[in-house]
């Protein structure tokens, strides 16, 4: 088993350019001065960033003389978009961004019905180390500034604006930190991505906290943080096992945070909320989906305001790991609601272009079990295209 860190500080790399997004709107007005402006600027600046636009010549509120400067002071481009791949009729939309060290991370665009969301990287890579994750596997790359995970989410909100998702155009409505890496690993940034993405233009993105899901493998103390400090996010938690001998191999963290600590963290902040907590399971076949962990679960949940979500394995190419089969499946979920765990099994979107950026992929949720197996996304990481990419890794 691969041991973890004692502290969750990513590798050291060149920092990001300075952008508006990573500035309180104090430092962003003292920035724009600097440069012999007014300060008011700096609220321009950051309703152009926030409808996503980025080329100077289209922000006609600032003076012509100045639109290049001052985008290029607080809005250097800090995501590359090396390629866009798409699925379900192209109402789903992978990307994968080069980062200005050369890092890539990956973030997923789903559009339903009644709703779009966004499934956003926090790091590049991961170091929580879980076997069944190719993206664990792959170790830590380094954290992402807020500007770089927020503008995942600005690039959505912009693609949805724009209409380039089949069905018009519309609008951003859900976000999911589930893509590369453990957000709660990066807590203060991302700490700073959801007043971002709640906060009134010009200067977020005005979505309700309900709205936004931050999961997380079980990083305690950083669970107990996000409960005092008041927030309605939902809170995604991945068990992946009921019990401490499984989970310290599936989930190597569970070596410091046991299983009853992490579930007793979740109710603390379920009875501040008064709200849920999903608690993910990855279904591995003859690993953790026989009816007695089925049981071990429902009985570990049973009363809690706890919802089960079921995730079928999609195994990466060699892994040893596999799907639980549709029988088994159906049993695990039938235990747990005898059990009174209200359960779910994820349905999923972009199988066809490995859509999740590691385990955790955002998908849809449905009632009860497929008729068939529904694979979630496959946990490759993202691949280099033609070697370009610095690919260190922790």
């Amino acid at each position: 088993m691969t041991a973890l860190p004692l502290v969750f500080d990513a590798p050291r790399r060149d920092k990001p350019p300075r952008h508006l997004a990573d500035l309180t709107r104090e430092e962003a007005r003292a920035a724009v001065t600097e440069l012999g402006q007014p300060a008011f600027r700096a609220d321009q600046l950051a309703r152009h960033f926030y409808r996503g636009v980025s080329d100077p010549a289209q922000m006609t509120d600032l003076p012509a003389a100045t639109r290049a400067e001052l985008a290029g002071a607080l809005l250097p481009g800090l995501l590359t978009p090396v390629r866009h791949q798409s699925a379900d009729g192209g109402r789903t939309r992978k990307t994968l961004w080069r980062l200005h060290d050369g890092a890539l991370v990956e973030s997923v665009l789903m559009r339903y019905p009644d709703r779009a969301t966004v499934c956003i990287s926090s790091q590049a890579g991961c170091g929580m180390a879980c076997p069944f994750c190719a993206t664990g596997q792959s170790g830590l790359t380094r954290n992402l500034s807020a500007a770089e995970i927020i503008g995942q989410a600005v690039a959505a909100a912009a693609a949805m604006a724009d209409g380039e998702i089949p069905g018009g155009p519309g609008r951003l409505s859900n976000v999911v930190f589930m893509g590369m890496g453990e957000p709660l690993a990066n807590y203060a940034r991302v700490r700073k991505t959801l007043d971002a993405l709640v906060g009134a233009a010009p200067h977020g993105l005005g979505l309700s906290q309900r709205s936004i899901t931050v999961s997380t493998v079980g990083v305690v103390p950083a669970i107990r943080r996000l409960t005092e400090e008041g927030l309605n996010v939902t809170l995604a938690v991945s068990l992946h096992a009921p019990d401490d001998e499984l989970r310290d191999t599936l989930v190597p963290i569970n070596t410091r945070w046991k299983v009853g600590e992490v579930v007793a963290a979740a109710d603390a902040y379920a009875e501040r909320t008064g709200r849920r907590y999903s608690v993910e399971y990855a279904l591995i076949r003859d690993v953790n989906d026989q009816p007695e962990r089925a049981d071990r679960l429902g009985r570990l949940l049973a009363g809690h305001r706890a919802h089960v979500n079921l995730i079928p394995l999609n195994p990466t190419p060699g892994s040893p790991w596999d799907a639980s089969p549709l029988p088994a499946q159906r049993e695990f979920v039938a235990r747990l609601r005898a059990a009174g765990v209200p359960t779910t099994v994820r349905d999923t979107r972009g199988q066809d272009i490995d859509g999740a950026c590691g385990q955790l992929a955002a998908a849809d949720r449905v009632e009860g079990v497929p008729s068939v197996a529904v694979p979630v996304p496959s946990v490759e990481p993202p691949v280099p295209l033609g070697g370009e990419a610095d690919q260190d890794e922790a």
